[in-house]
């Protein structure tokens, strides 16, 4: 009965995506080595030095050159080094091509977010602290005045962080010689929000017994996404609303009161749908269309309507398929993590290699158990 329900929800989503395009214009497993992991030690283990071995190349993959180490040097803002599991190593030497590379204990809390942008990745986390990682050295920080950091997104030299004050402040590379980042602004800019203050209008029943001008989250952002063919960024928050802002003015565009709960993914899918996810158990689409003179987000379809909340959307715009709607095939369980896993990223290293055997991706991997992992998982081509 249950496997009947199962085929029979993953049918309807199927139906609803076809009428909509329609419409629209690490215990790791795995057989060959297993790595187990002593997280006990390796909680323990925090030295200032990061001390890695030089890479080396497998049989049937690229030489992991970006994961090496520049140099040695204490960063001026490392406190706990990467090291590797004892064993990443097999007997002949090769490190395979499906298993743990990395791992970080982090001393100043919980990872909520992650974002990489070619060689760099940012991290952040409940001590509203944004580090920065580069060949798996500290390369910089930042830190903001307040809320932890539960969303990251990259743009060009911008970077965008979500807070838990309802903030989303922007960020620039502003010094080489000394890597540092500037803030250069926040969503909305304090003119704007002062400008909206003004009128009456704009308000809105943020909580009961208070109003808040419309152009602002008043409560966590959850998450955050880019349209960078339109040069929008999408912002999703705990207050429900979904807001569309224009990147090149900062200026919010729209506010979508989304859902009856917690928005905590949005997501850009294909044909230019917008996907959001709530702990209200939906998941929903939307396509921009013009209202009159302006355009606006409309609601195309509810693809999902269960009774556990929705914490995670993932997109294959290649595919055209949501979540469950599409048939997946388990390449291997990566279980090393002592708590929840709160994010992840990925980066395709095939992209420019025509030549490569395997399809081969690094992930990145964030959680309560207060360390950060780096992972490399491949599958052979046929």
């Amino acid at each position: 009965m249950a496997g009947k329900t199962f085929f029979s929800m993953k049918n309807n989503v199927r139906k609803k995506l076809a009428i909509l395009l329609h419409s629209s214009e690490p215990n790791v497993f795995i057989t060959t080595h297993q790595q187990p992991e002593n997280s006990e030690n390796n909680f323990n283990h925090r030295s200032s030095n990061a001390s890695l071995p030089s890479p080396v190349m497998s049989s049937c993959s690229s030489p992991v050159s970006f994961m090496s180490p520049i140099n040695h040097i204490p960063s001026p803002y490392s406190e706990s080094p990467w090291t590797l599991p004892h064993d990443s190593n097999g007997e002949d030497g090769i490190i395979y091509n499906t298993g743990l590379i990395g791992s970080l204990i982090r001393e100043e809390g919980h990872i909520y977010s992650l974002a990489s942008s070619g060689d760099l990745l940012y991290t952040g986390s409940d001590s509203k602290n944004i580090r920065v990682w580069k060949n798996l050295m500290e390369f910089s920080g930042f830190k903001s005045s307040s809320g932890l950091v539960k969303a990251i997104v990259v743009f060009g030299n911008r970077i965008f962080t979500g807070h838990e004050d309802g903030k989303i402040r922007v960020w620039k590379y502003s010094d080489k010689k000394k890597k540092a980042y500037k803030r250069i602004g926040n969503l909305p800019t304090t003119k704007d929000y002062i400008k909206s203050s003004v009128n009456p209008n704009n308000y809105i029943e943020a909580r009961r017994h208070r109003n808040l001008p419309w152009i602002k989250h008043y409560d966590v952002v959850s998450c955050m996404c880019l349209d960078e063919e339109k040069g929008l960024l999408y912002s999703g928050s705990w207050d429900r609303t979904m807001k569309v802002w224009r990147i090149s003015n900062s200026k919010c565009l729209e506010s979508v009161n989304a859902h009856d709960d917690a928005i905590n993914s949005v997501v850009i899918g294909f044909y230019g749908l917008v996907f959001t996810g709530s702990a209200d158990g939906t998941v929903k689409v939307w396509r921009r269309e013009f209202v009159g003179k302006t355009k606006k987000h409309l609601l195309a379809s509810t693809l999902l309507n269960q009774d556990n909340a929705v914490t995670s959307v993932v997109v294959n715009a290649s595919q055209a398929t949501v979540e469950g709607s599409g048939v997946h095939t388990c390449l291997s369980v990566l279980n090393s993590h002592t708590g929840p896993v709160k994010c992840l990223a990925v980066q395709n290293r095939n992209e420019n290699d025509d030549d490569q055997k395997d399809e081969e991706w690094i992930v990145y991997s964030g959680s309560l158990d207060n360390s950060l992992k780096l992972w490399r998982v491949s599958e052979l081509l046929a």
